[in-house]
């Protein structure tokens, strides 16, 4: 094949990974959009969804694409191309929420993608046969593990958890109080869903890094001595925990909305990448010195477009779904039916002049003496 239909091939396989992408991100979004906040049995439902195995699908999809644009076209072609990927999902998610984008939607798309390209650019890879040793992956793997977990640790305060009086209070409030709940519950969504954005962005590029170091172990070209049957086989299950990890944390990235953790995930994904082939590879940024000013002008850039993205786009799907009783509908709130204050209160004897002539012969001889 000549290397002008080599190249074609590289774009046209990029296209269709990113639009493979794009559409596993809709579909998760949707998923999030319509299923039930974490707790237990959130998993096995999640699983039990045909749109998430769709989704599953999309993705694995949109990755074999990339890997045989790899394989037709250099990495500085098909890597920026791949961050269409957003610029596809925003009309997409829009469609199918029959809403339009809006205009500073589309500019923090545009500065999220300048920001992006400008990343993918500065950074080199690393030369054939380079890898990590078991040793390095193993402290990879570890410190991904910690930060993950500190990104995640984070979750709301399910709704209705709060007790008797917070709950009563808000019902008297009415519908001012369930637009405030509301509009922290969806500030609260978006910072977790961005925390959510960059842990999976984070596993997806250590596992691509441990990737490496398994095609090398299996070839036998890792650095030392030949590595044991068992650390090939902990490097495969280390790839497909953080591989899983990944998806899982978009999904529930996605509960913040699409759009600002769609970008999250394409920027951290190619960082933390980076970052393994600049600490442990001896990678260096391809232009010198200046590398790391027009690194950081590009972050600052992309972090621009995610703080757009973040106030540009719809409400956050779980303060739609699910609203409170009390203030769901656009009447007056109904009464409760648990405060009866016409009722005596329990274990206290009622006082005769209180009730009618009928019943207060029956609660009187209760209060006379006992004969002796």
């Amino acid at each position: 094949m000549s290397p002008a239909a080599g190249t074609v091939l590289a774009v046209l396989l990029s296209l269709v990974s990113a639009a493979g992408y794009a559409l596993a991100a809709v579909a998760q979004s949707r998923l999030a959009a319509a299923s039930a906040p974490d707790g237990h049995g959130a998993l096995r439902a999640l699983l039990a969804r045909g749109q998430w195995w769709w989704a599953v699908g999309l993705n694995a999809a949109g990755a074999l694409a990339h890997v045989a644009a790899l394989h037709y076209g250099p990495l500085t072609l098909v890597q920026p191309l791949g961050a269409l990927t957003l610029v596809a999902a925003l009309p997409l998610g829009a469609y199918c929420a029959r809403r339009r984008v809006t205009r500073t939607e589309w500019r923090g798309a545009l500065w999220t993608l300048g920001g992006l390209v400008g990343l993918v650019a500065m950074t080199g890879t690393a030369a054939p046969g380079e890898a990590l040793s078991l040793r390095e992956s193993l402290i990879v793997a570890a410190a991904t593990v910690l930060l993950i977990g500190a990104l995640a640790a984070g979750r709301p305060r399910p709704r209705g958890s709060g007790n008797g009086n917070e709950r009563g209070s808000a019902a008297a409030d009415g519908k001012e109080s369930g637009k405030g709940m509301g509009n922290g519950n969806g500030s609260g969504l978006r910072a977790r869903g961005l925390g959510h954005a960059t842990a999976s962005g984070m596993a997806s590029g250590v596992a691509s890094a441990l990737t490496q170091t398994l095609t090398a172990s299996l070839a036998l070209e890792l650095p030392g001595r030949e590595p044991a049957w068992w650390q090939t086989a902990l490097l495969a299950v280390l790839i497909s925990g953080f591989a899983v990890g990944g998806l899982l944390l978009s999904q529930t990235a996605y509960r913040g909305g699409l759009a600002a953790p769609l970008a999250v995930v394409n920027l951290s994904n190619p960082a933390a990448a980076a970052i393994i082939g600049v600490a442990l590879l001896g990678e260096t940024f391809r232009a010198g010195a200046w590398g790391w000013p027009v690194t950081v002008a590009a972050s600052l850039v992309a972090a621009r477009g995610v703080v757009l993205l973040t106030k540009g786009g719809a409400p956050a799907p779980e303060a739609r779904t699910t609203p409170s009783p009390v203030v769901a509908g656009s009447g007056p709130v109904p009464p409760q039916p648990r405060r009866r204050t016409d009722l005596p209160a329990p274990h206290s004897s009622p006082h005769p002049s209180s009730l009618p002539a009928s019943r207060a012969s029956e609660v009187e001889p209760a209060h006379a003496p006992l004969a002796g």
